[in-house]
């Protein structure tokens, strides 16, 4: 099952990538404790770790929203034929993730909104495709919403010296830049309501413009939360930051903050990258959190 219906709202989870990321938890997440890892290894493998090499696996997917009549991508993966000479896993990548899309029924003229909840490599990607030498976007009806503290973050012409350093090398320039000269950005601050059940709030801490999608449909709640966790392990270490937060302390206060709210309002958790079921329901367990249900999305082996 790729696909849920929350409300008067169908989410469709469209595949590109899952795998390993070439680095062990320690290296990916420095301040969770080890024996998290190795008391979870039963539940956390292959989903989330593989076993054998002690690698941490991940999916790259976008999430594809039908709302009010709208068709909604948040986030757009790696995508193909981008030079990414200081991310070797996302280098030349050559995958079907238009062909997944077309499998859902969309075609890339159908869309008419992309969310990216921030702007890294891994979440613009397919904000562009080829045309012979020039990137163009690859979905030329929709209006890329792009929070503006991370556009003008990752714009080289400010001069920032983000921590991820060299690793988001090109994205500006191939994914992001060709979009907005084509007038189809719309920057955003602080918060944007896309329809009257989804609306994006900043959520500042993994870069200075991540945000959060909130889909409020019914009596069902969800939160899309993009890249503010990595890992159910960040569910019950809450204060266990992937080594890619720009600001460790906004990255913690931000997780607290939406999963205490996931918890209260029984709110399934979607970020980005999570493999196995993809989503999860939480709930509050003293001054952490516990997983208290998988969503139903079929979980994907590496092949897709």
């Amino acid at each position: 099952m790729d696909q849920i219906k929350l409300g008067d709202v169908t989410v469709t989870r469209v595949w590109e990538y899952f795998g390993p990321v070439e680095m062990a938890p320690e290296t990916f997440f420095p301040e969770s404790p080890k024996e998290v890892w190795d008391e979870g290894a039963s539940w956390l493998t292959p989903h989330f770790l593989d076993s054998e090499t002690h690698i941490v696996n991940t999916a790259i997917q976008t999430w594809l929203l039908r709302s009010e009549g709208k068709t909604i991508l948040v986030d757009t993966g790696v995508g193909n034929h981008k030079d990414r000479p200081y991310a070797p896993v996302w280098n030349r990548l050559e995958t079907d993730f238009l062909a997944n899309l077309a499998r859902a029924g969309v075609e890339p003229e159908d869309v008419d909104i992309v969310v990216n909840t921030h702007l890294h490599i891994d979440h613009v990607g397919w904000n562009t495709c080829l045309d012979g030498r020039r990137w163009v976007p690859t979905f030329p009806n929709a209006t890329y919403l792009m929070p503006k503290d991370d556009f003008d973050f990752w714009n080289p012409e400010n001069g920032h010296k983000p921590l991820l350093g060299r690793g988001n090398q090109n994205v500006f320039e191939d994914s992001v830049a060709p979009v907005h000269r084509a007038g189809r950005t719309l920057l955003w601050e602080n918060s944007h309501r896309i329809d009257a059940g989804l609306r994006l709030d900043a959520a500042p801490g993994h870069t200075p413009g991540s945000s959060v999608l909130t889909l409020a449909s019914g009596t069902d709640r969800a939160v899309f939360v993009g890249d503010m966790l990595h890992s159910p392990v960040q569910i019950l270490e809450p204060d266990s930051n992937s080594c890619f937060c720009e600001d460790p302390a906004g990255a913690r206060a931000t997780r607290r903050k939406v999963l205490g709210w996931a918890a209260d309002n029984n709110a399934l958790v979607i970020p980005a990258h999570l493999g196995g079921h993809g989503a999860a329901e939480v709930a509050r367990a003293g001054s952490t959190f516990a997983i208290k249900g998988w969503a139903p999305f079929a979980p994907y082996t590496e092949q897709g």
